[in-house]
């Protein structure tokens, strides 16, 4: 395969969902290298919108579509997303470059999956392009880690100053009704409001605990931190880990814990209603960035919800005279800076993106597709037969 094929971006169908796989950036440089790239227009629904105006595709040269046109495109059209799709039943018929999360069996995973084979489709899935190391090409993991303890951080602020215990509020609240940061300056000078407020009512700036600080997401986290001033920040990775099992005492006794660790096989909770009883218990906040609520290896089994931007933190109970404690298991934190998170992750995903052409030839593609039958195998009663 030598000829460039079409790419079609859609439109993201994921409430507060404001990123964008592909940029006006790296649209234009894909362009330039002779991909024609079509680009859905952006939803007229603010809660859906994406943070790139139409304009900005559309002076890079891509020729803009109507809203879900993808559906009824040629079935040699690459449909690239970020998210997964709306929950349908129909089968799928494109080869489709998107975050579908249904290859750790989450809850609703066979669903998912099926579609694809019974339409003849295939599934790239973003989260599983990697290069010849084993490594992922692209990731959002720093910008993950950055929302996520920004998030927490609010959330800190919140308790202090509305001690009668109402919830933190939807995103939207700090944000104009936009439901995201339009950058990284914004959300900075506002988080060194929330920390100034906190700190009149304790005396101290909040102190943190990242697990998992010499990731990607782990470093964005502490940089939001350091950032915004907070310098008592304990920056947790395998050596503080490798020799000791949790629950970890010094969880409990810090005022923020960002999670930022996946776990792929089971191991003792970093945190558990247990170690939460503690007496010398500060903790407030706990930013689960990882959030794999479904996941049975699950290490903060304080919880069991998947959080939202409108509604971002779930109340623990805990017993004793310590702190209301919150947790944040956002699925999408990046979106909270749409741009800044975009880019980053398209200008990484692009070289595998300039590959295309040659799919089926290019290690990171033909990984990916090999997975993916991998996967559609493990589909109860095996694959299913296309439809016709």
């Amino acid at each position: 395969m030598s000829s460039y094929p079409t790419l079609h971006a859609r439109a993201e169908a994921k409430h507060l969902e404001h990123r964008s796989c592909l940029t006006p950036t790296t649209a234009k440089k894909l362009l330039a290298a002779g991909y024609p790239v079509l680009v859905e227009r952006s939803s007229k629904d603010p809660h859906y919108a994406r943070i790139f105006k139409d304009e900005e595709f559309e002076e890079a040269g891509c020729t803009l579509v109507d809203e879900g046109s993808w559906k009824s495109a040629p079935t040699d059209r690459i449909i690239i997303g970020l998210k997964e799709l709306p929950e349908e039943d129909t089968p799928l018929e494109h080869t489709f470059v998107h975050f579908a999360h249904c290859y750790k069996q989450q809850g609703g995973w066979e669903q998912v999956l099926a579609r694809f084979p019974r339409g003849g489709g295939t599934l790239y899935d973003l989260e599983f392009l990697q290069d010849s190391t084993g490594r992922r090409v692209a990731a959002f993991g720093y910008h993950a880690g950055f929302a996520g303890a920004a998030l927490a951080i609010k959330t800190w602020a919140w308790q202090l100053t509305h001690p009668t215990g109402e919830p933190l509020p939807g995103l939207e609240t700090f944000t104009d009704g936009r439901g995201f940061y339009n950058n990284e300056d914004e959300l900075i000078a506002q988080l060194k409001e929330d920390v100034a407020a906190g700190e009149k009512v304790t005396g101290h700036k909040p102190s943190s605990l990242v697990l998992g600080a010499l990731g990607r997401c782990g470093s964005g986290a502490v940089d939001l931190l350091e950032k915004i001033g907070c310098s008592e920040i304990k920056k947790w990775d395998l050596p503080e880990t490798k020799d000791r099992n949790g629950p970890y005492k010094e969880i409990v006794e810090s005022d923020i814990f960002v999670n930022c660790i996946y776990l792929s096989q089971p191991i003792p909770p970093f945190v558990n209603i247990e170690s939460l009883k503690s007496p010398n218990r500060r903790l407030s906040v706990v930013c689960d960035v990882s959030c794999d609520t479904t996941n049975p290896h699950n290490p903060i089994p304080i919880y069991s919800i998947n959080t939202t931007f409108d509604k971002p933190t779930v109340d623990v109970p805990v017993e004793g005279d310590g702190p209301k404690l919150a947790v944040i298991s956002i699925d999408h934190l990046p979106s909270a800076l749409p741009r800044e998170s975009s880019e980053a992750f398209s200008s990484a995903l692009l070289p595998s993106l300039m590959a295309l052409k040659d799919r089926q030839s290019a290690p990171v593609w033909q990984g990916a597709e090999k997975l993916f039958h991998e996967k559609a195998n493990t589909l109860p009663g095996g694959i299913p037969k296309k439809e016709v």
